[in-house]
């Protein structure tokens, strides 16, 4: 297939590992555009290159909303460089969410790993006590 083909439906399942109902509701939230034929929906080199960057983004955690806002700066004017440069800050802004929330959860595991110990040697005076 050339870069510019369309695919169907079936072929974009097929490709993305994505069910048709995912394929409509991306369509119905206007974050895909395919072309119709007649009832058949036909995906364009567009179209596969923003649903990369929607399954990315929901796989990262960005709502629908944020997704499409990046989209959406998209031009063949700027050669799409507003629309990178919206995507490495929220890419870097995302990635600055996630270390800190690790750093969090690393904090209470070690807390919980502390309540675990206590909790054990606790038991173990209790038995030792019989």
């Amino acid at each position: 297939m050339t870069t510019n083909e369309v695919m169907t439906i079936r072929e974009m399942c097929d490709t993305f590992e994505v069910t048709p109902r995912t394929l409509r509701f991306y369509e119905a939230k206007e974050l895909l555009n395919p072309q119709r034929q007649g009832q058949k929906r036909l995906f364009t080199r567009r179209d596969r290159a923003r649903l990369t960057l929607i399954l990315k983004g929901k796989r990262y955690g960005f709502a629908l909303e944020e997704i499409r806002q990046v989209l959406n700066l998209y031009t063949e004017k700027d050669r799409g460089e507003e629309q990178m440069r919206a995507t490495l800050k929220a890419y870097q802004d995302k990635l600055a969410e996630m270390q800190a929330e690790q750093a969090e959860r690393a904090r209470v595991m070690a807390e919980l790993e502390d309540e675990i110990r206590f909790v054990d040697e606790q038991i173990a005076e209790v038995t030792r006590g019989d």
